[in-house]
């Protein structure tokens, strides 16, 4: 009789503890797998929440600018403002100086820096860059009747806008003492007017607006160097560049890009009226070079519509 006693119990506590595993098993969440926490650890998140944050200098037309309003308008600003309604974000756009807008981009003051960024060994350093949206062609901007050549370019008094890639293969090619840097483009056209350099090295879109908004210049006929535009996010920021990616190949895909582009720059290689960029739209004197650019840049909460 104790013996079936003893048989019965174990037989109630072997019941109980099976109902107990069962319980939990029921309950219990399966243990995260190795793409879960993969997926976790790159979760899109942007400077400020339910925002796609850029930062431009707003002195490269077509591509960045402003209009009579103070909007910052062009080919870069709507492209953003696409990929920005595609990933279900609001765009803010913030204009600072040129190195200033990749310096914010880098330090993640900003999501994404977009103002005619092309790539070069020393960015893809600090900074992550998406497929390509646009060509950029480098030109020379000279006076009329100039003898400035693309033969005799080193031995003449170049102007480029500083941080770019214009003035990066300008130095490297005929030494920094050749080169003046200016905050923008707009600066070194004034400092071209004013007889303090010989010539200036640009990008060709904002060269025609420049050449068109200043009489007496032209842009030589056989370009400097060519090279492509891309958008600019922090090193390392996967989840971000992926959904940049993934947008800009859509808009790319669907004529997006192409139809904002075409806006801009027509067929026949002109440019259009949306916003011009006279050389007097700054006060700065031409001898601006001389001052350090301004790091943080002026965060001006420009929102595109």
């Amino acid at each position: 009789m104790k013996k079936f006693l003893a048989v019965l119990m174990s037989a109630a506590m072997l019941l109980g503890l099976l109902s107990l595993a069962g319980c939990g098993n029921a309950n219990s969440d399966p243990a995260p797998t190795e793409d879960d926490q993969q997926t976790s650890a790159t979760k899109l998140t942007t400077v400020n929440e339910g925002k796609l944050t850029m930062s431009t200098n707003a002195a490269f037309p077509p591509y960045e600018m402003t209009d009579d309003s103070g909007k910052i308008v062009g080919i870069d600003a709507e492209v953003a403002q696409a990929i920005a309604e595609k990933m279900g974000l609001e765009l803010q756009i913030d204009d600072m100086d040129f190195d200033g807008a990749l310096l914010a981009a880098q330090t993640g003051k900003s999501d994404i820096v977009m103002a005619g960024v092309t790539v070069n060994e020393d960015r893809l350093l600090v900074l992550d860059f998406s497929e390509p949206y646009a060509n950029g062609v480098q030109v020379v901007i000279v006076k009329d009747g100039s003898d400035v050549t693309l033969d005799n370019l080193g031995k003449k008094k170049i102007g480029t806008q500083r941080g770019t890639t214009g003035y990066i293969m300008c130095s490297d090619s005929y030494g920094e003492e050749q080169v003046v840097a200016y905050d923008d483009g707009i600066a070194a056209v004034k400092a071209l007017t004013n007889g303090q350099v010989d010539c200036v090295v640009i990008d060709n879109a904002p060269a025609k607006e420049l050449v068109k908004a200043n009489a007496g210049l032209k842009i030589l006929e056989t370009e400097f160097a060519n090279e492509e535009y891309a958008i600019g996010v922090a090193k390392g920021n996967t989840a971000l560049l992926e959904a940049v990616n993934t947008a800009l190949k859509e808009l790319i895909a669907d004529g997006t890009v192409q139809s904002i582009s075409d806006k801009y720059i027509p067929a026949d290689g002109s440019t259009t009226d949306k916003a011009d960029a006279p050389a007097d739209k700054t006060d700065a004197p031409a001898d601006k070079t001389d001052a350090p650019a301004d790091k943080a840049g002026s965060n001006t909460d420009t929102a595109a519509e």
